[in-house]
């Protein structure tokens, strides 16, 4: 077996033990004789996978009661548009705060349903880093709040959680969730695509407060209604049954064999540091993002030379590092290392960058 090292922002890779629970129940799931993948979502043996991963995803993140869990459809970008849609009534208000491209299209998204207002944005620094935005600036009077946690692109994370007052806080944590802890009573909604820390893409994860249940807008369509989705358990229509298998089998891994969320903090903290630690004592490459602000999931970096970022890429990609490419906004590198990343990736590649820093300089 010849796996590379995948930084990929996403789809990224998987635990290995996951993958080889996965291969293990390809044609026979537990003495079923199919597949998960072949299996009627509303058989018992199915029923049993999907409450099991809600359950497990529940204990790992600490879920309080009064929060449903919702396993969707349309990625996080479809719940740009699902979040207002649920949480704000006809000429209603919300605040946005835009620290990333994500965020920004779900800010314009929101202008299609009501007063929607930035509060803050970084874009005039190229998003290097996370507006602070005290309690007061915040309307007392919007349907909610909404941030993006974690900026896969830019490589920058909220160091604090917005004190919104009574107004619901809504974040997308799409590239950051179950990497460490969160207090989740924090917030009003929590959501996050699957395929950067769970699970394979067509899996989207709602954490919403049971409270902002039921006032969705009569023109809401079925599919986006949250009261809907959780009065059938997630099982309205056929959901993704693959992604949700492995998903729970994800949140298992975290629970049984990591220790749970403060053990894969500690865990992603020292990948994170090899990588930082080692750009802060050179200066070859160029690392943008404000200290307080720098992302554990996505470390982003370059040389300032265009086409010795590319050569850096190639090179990379024929020594086995994969998806190191920075998004097209940003140019230069980013490494995404996410849950699944084996601390001997992020060394070996430390080890890359300084022999490239050697032959380049």
């Amino acid at each position: 077996m010849n796996r590379v090292y995948n930084f990929s922002a996403g789809p990224s890779m998987l635990p290995l033990p996951v993958l080889e629970k996965c291969a293990a129940q390809m044609l026979d799931y537990e003495g079923s004789g199919m597949s998960v993948m072949e299996m009627s979502h509303r058989s018992p043996v199915y029923d049993q996978i999907i409450k099991d991963a809600m359950a497990t995803l529940r204990r790992v993140m600490n879920i309080p009661d009064n929060y449903k869990v919702l396993f969707l459809q349309g990625g996080a970008s479809q719940v740009f548009a699902s979040v207002p849609l649920n949480l704000m009534p006809q000429g209603g208000k919300a605040d946005y705060i835009v620290s990333g491209q994500f965020s920004g299209k779900a800010y314009k998204e929101g202008q299609k349903f009501g007063t929607v207002r930035e509060v803050a944005t970084s874009k005039p620094d190229n998003f290097t880093y996370v507006p602070k935005v005290e309690k007061d600036r915040f309307d007392p009077e919007a349907s909610f709040v909404h941030i993006c946690y974690n900026n896969t692109i830019y490589g920058t994370k909220f160091d604090y959680i917005p004190d919104t007052g009574d107004v619901p806080l809504v974040a997308d944590m799409s590239s950051c969730i179950l990497s460490e802890p969160i207090d989740v009573s924090k917030f009003g909604v929590i959501y996050a695509g699957a395929q950067k820390n769970v699970a394979p893409a067509g899996l989207t994860i709602v954490i919403i407060r049971e409270d902002l249940l039921g006032n969705a807008r009569p023109e809401t369509p079925t599919m986006l209604d949250y009261a809907v989705q959780a009065a059938n358990d997630s099982m309205y229509n056929t959901p993704p049954t693959y992604p949700i298998y492995v998903a729970g089998l994800v949140f298992k891994w975290i629970e049984e064999t990591v220790g749970g969320l403060d053990k894969m903090k500690e865990y992603n903290e020292k990948k994170c540091a090899l990588l930082y630690d080692y750009l802060d004592g050179q200066d070859f490459y160029i690392a943008p993002v404000k200290k307080e602000n720098r992302s554990m999931m996505n470390v982003t970096f370059k040389t300032g030379d265009p086409d010795l970022d590319a050569k850096f890429v190639k090179e990379a990609k024929a020594a086995g590092f994969v998806n190191l490419k920075g998004h097209r906004s940003v140019g230069g590198m980013r490494a995404s290392i996410y849950n699944a990343m084996p601390i001997e990736g992020v060394e070996k590649l430390v080890d890359f960058m300084e022999k490239f820093r050697k032959e380049n300089v």
